[in-house]
């Protein structure tokens, strides 16, 4: 008897000693970065939390090549790369990206004094696709720029894609997916309805993933052209995904779609369909000037929390005043007061006018990173596009003073669909204190009017 009293205890003292995961530890996990595995150092340790591959920020520094600041005392991570800033905090189940809070599906935690993140969220707000082979472990991590064929999945039925997120905002709809699918969209009246049935998809890590024939829903309060906006798993063999968008007062509704990094993005433009644009027969250069956002957009929001549209449209004006000065240009506005012409109204008023030039005018914001500043521009892919880009980039530099972030090629719609040279500026950045105190004055202002006019007529050669 006192023989087993022993090794019971015996027993009892090893199981004491050897260490209690309260985290699945997955040490084999892989993490392949365009197509090369991370070498990762032998103490990192990547995790699973609640189905949430999780991974120090020192992997998130070293390994990512990402710029991570952390904040001992606040428990704050700061992860930039270019442009691009978010800020999470240990505990927090909200980040902020940009000036915009997001919902996490878990918060970043402290495992062994190490701070872990959520590889998906930091990777895809980075600008990377993620992809998840469950079976072997591995995590696929593609830049935009690199094209990688797509592993097989192994975790899902054999071909199942999955939704990750589901989000609303701006008249966009934006599904989060492993990987693109074209969706089978279809309308229905009284009320209008938009419907949307991804094929072979089923729901991955979201926030609320319906069950049993459930439904989930978006919260809409905030968009009056809006009822609901519901999702579920319309069916199980084959999976298949119905998004349900039900509109409301709206005699009728476009919209135009498309995937960018692994996000399927249809945008709506809801307002009753415009006479089209009559075409300008004078021989002048048709300029179209497109004040961003405005009305219920209020685009981004600067460092004293005022909000983008306003500044895009001050510095709008003073460019409209000049032009209309020009014997040689006919001058468009897309908005000469706070109203929100849609992004396809936008787009569909320059091309109708089959316009010579159109330029669209904004303000950059990084309200986690308040010490990113300078101009930047973008244009999409022509060669006429990047030659107006870079003649009114020049200007502006030479105008304003403020750091040289370049011309870019930038992948958005008014710049994408629009048929002439199309250029988007980024004069400055409004969260930063001292870009936006010198974006908000009247005489730099003047400056960066003249530099976008002087700009647009060097391309035009007038």
């Amino acid at each position: 008897m006192k023989k087993s009293i022993i090794l019971l205890l015996f027993s009892t003292l090893l199981l004491l000693l050897i260490p209690m995961h309260t985290h699945a530890a997955t040490n084999q996990t892989k993490i392949i970065l365009d197509g090369q595995e991370l070498v990762l150092p032998h103490d990192i340790e990547v995790v699973n939390v609640r189905n949430n591959i999780m991974i120090p920020i020192r992997v998130v520094a070293e390994n990512l090549k990402f710029n991570v600041k952390w904040d001992q005392k606040t428990k704050n991570v700061n992860i930039e790369q270019a442009s691009n800033a978010i800020s999470l905090t240990v505990g927090k189940d909200q980040a902020t990206v940009q000036n915009n809070t997001v919902q996490l599906n878990i918060a970043p935690q402290m495992i062994k004094n190490t701070v872990v993140v959520p590889l998906r969220f930091v990777s895809e707000e980075m600008g990377l696709r993620v992809g998840w082979n469950n079976r072997d472990k591995i995590v696929t991590l593609t830049s935009n720029n690199v094209s990688q064929p797509a592993s097989p999945s192994h975790g899902n039925d054999a071909g199942t894609n999955l939704v990750h997120d589901i989000t609303y905002a701006n008249n966009q709809l934006v599904v989060s997916l492993d990987r693109e699918v074209a969706p089978v969209i279809s309308t229905l009246k009284n009320p209008e309805r938009i419907i949307l049935d991804f094929p072979s998809t089923n729901f991955g890590n979201m926030g609320q993933v319906p069950s049993g024939g459930s439904m989930g829903r978006l919260d809409v309060n905030e968009f009056p052209s809006v009822t609901d906006i519901r999702y579920s798993l319309f069916k199980n063999d084959p999976p298949q995904v119905r998004i349900v968008i039900e509109l409301n007062n709206i005699s009728s509704v476009n919209y135009t779609q498309q995937t960018i990094a692994g996000k399927f993005i249809l945008d709506l433009s809801m307002a009753n369909e415009p006479a089209p644009a009559t075409p300008v027969n004078s021989g002048k250069k048709i300029v179209v000037i497109d004040p961003g956002h405005g009305g219920s957009d209020p685009g981004t929001i600067s460092f004293t929390k005022k909000q983008e549209k306003h500044f895009a449209l001050a510095l709008g004006l003073k460019v409209q005043a000049l032009l209309e000065k020009e014997p040689d240009i006919e001058l468009i506005m897309t908005r000469e007061t706070d109203i929100y012409p849609t992004r396809p109204e936008r787009v569909k008023l320059a091309n109708d006018l089959n316009a010579d030039v159109f330029v669209s005018i904004h303000g950059n914001s990084v309200t986690a990173a308040p010490q990113i500043s300078g101009t930047e521009t973008y244009y999409y892919q022509r060669e006429s596009s990047k030659a107006l880009a870079t003649l009114i980039h020049k200007n502006l530099i030479d105008a304003l003073g403020f750091k040289d972030r370049g011309v870019k090629n930038g992948n958005y719609q008014v710049i994408r669909e629009t048929t002439m040279s199309a250029v988007l500026l980024e004069i400055g950045f409004l969260s930063n204190q001292m870009e936006e105190e010198a974006m908000m004055s009247e005489s730099n202002q003047n400056k960066a009017a003249q530099a976008i006019v002087d700009g647009i007529k060097e391309y035009l050669k007038l």
